[in-house]
């Protein structure tokens, strides 16, 4: 631990403390600026961080803004690419250049940490076989063995989570909002493992992570509180993603317990982490810790936007599992939401329509951003 000051004792304590519960801090960003600057070193430096994730959103932020991608975009108008050819030409490039930062970490934690996010995109989430062909080309065009390929979570990205675990590919299954889902998404892991196994793919090598949303839960269902008004709905405002999250922690332990994952750790499989996304907390009424503080349990990944990183850093409250003891109560926060009339399916199938929805839209804004900066250096970008 950093004892050079007391501010530097407390930053280091609170992340290191998380660090030792065995939750895996990586950060939700990633640009150009953040890479060339030093911005990522130094947090993996001082701060933990073990990987990063991006999403369609934060590649919008980044390359929309065109900082730091001017020579690149320069260079692909004089080539006459394609919009779609340029932003994957972008994207995999921060990609693999984070990768690159991230390689000591990857190389002493065995590949399981070290670990950088990309998604397909999210135009193809109802797509099965438009999203395997796609993850192999991410795989292929990244070319470093700390890459995940993002899958979202629909019915049609099931099938594609199998066939690409079971070609050796590591994964991170995104937008997961419900329990239901998230043990599909299990089951889908294992059943790639079982196809990789079936082929004598090494089994130790092809890691996972199921990124279960957390704050767009409690957005949704306090919304709902609010309206019901009553004192018994607004006391349960800011409980219902915690008790959805804990309950996927407890669907995690009894899946990677049983019978079928034995066969599979046996033959040094890696268990598919929970990642807790979504944890920038968007009530100004909560602490900015809540979903890092509340969440801390062994096994799991939590990825931060820096705003949360630095609150944690700063005034993160880590006092060790603060998962597995509560599943009753869990389960009753989310039976009395029931009880008020707010029916949990139709939220979480509302919450991952609207997820894939809006990445769809980032993804558009960035060809946008990209057709509008390729076609103001001559290129033709149609």
């Amino acid at each position: 631990m950093n004892t050079v000051s007391t501010e530097a004792t407390a930053t280091a304590g609170a992340l290191e403390r998380l660090s030792d519960e065995g939750v895996s801090i990586w950060l939700d960003d990633l640009s150009r600026k953040r890479i060339e600057s030093g911005n990522l070193a130094e947090l993996i430096a001082d701060k933990n961080v073990v990987g990063v994730t991006t999403n369609p959103s934060i590649f919008q932020a980044a390359i929309g803004s065109g900082e730091g991608y001017e020579e690149q975009l320069a260079d692909l108008a004089v080539r006459g690419v394609t919009v779609d050819e340029a932003v994957r030409m972008m994207t995999t490039a921060d990609v693999r250049a984070a990768a690159d930062i991230l390689r000591p970490v990857f190389d002493a934690t065995e590949g399981r940490d070290g670990r950088v996010s990309i998604e397909v995109d999210p135009r193809l989430a109802h797509d099965t076989a438009a999203t395997i062909a796609e993850a192999r080309q991410l795989a292929w065009l990244v070319d470093r063995p700390g890459v995940m390929i993002k899958i979202p979570a629909t019915k049609a990205g099931l099938p594609a989570i199998t066939d690409v675990i079971g070609q050796g590919i590591s994964v991170n299954v995104t937008l997961i909002f419900s329990l239901e889902r998230y043990r599909e998404v299990m089951d889908a892991y294992l059943a790639g493992l079982e196809k990789a196994a079936a082929k004598g793919l090494d089994l130790s090598a092809i890691h996972s992570v199921a990124s279960f949303f957390v704050s767009r839960v409690d957005s949704e269902i306090d919304k709902r509180l609010t309206a019901i008004g009553t004192d018994t709905a607004l006391s349960l405002k800011g409980r219902a993603a915690l008790a959805n999250a804990r309950l996927a922690y407890e669907a995690y332990e009894h899946v990677f317990s049983g019978d079928r994952w034995t066969a599979l750790g046996g033959a040094r499989a890696n268990k598919q982490r929970p990642l807790w996304a979504s944890t920038g907390v968007k009530d100004p009424a909560y602490k900015d810790t809540l979903y890092v503080d509340e969440l801390v349990a062994p096994g799991t990944v939590n990825t931060m936007p820096e705003a949360t990183l630095n609150a944690t850093a700063d005034h993160g409250q880590i006092t060790g599992d603060t998962v597995s003891g509560g599943y009753a109560q869990a389960r009753a926060d989310l039976a009395a939401v029931e009880a008020l009339g707010i029916s949990y399916d139709e939220v979480v199938t509302r919450l991952e329509d609207e997820g894939v929805a809006k990445f769809e839209v980032a993804w558009q804004d960035l060809l946008d951003a990209v057709h509008k900066s390729l076609g103001s250096k001559g290129a033709d970008a149609e």
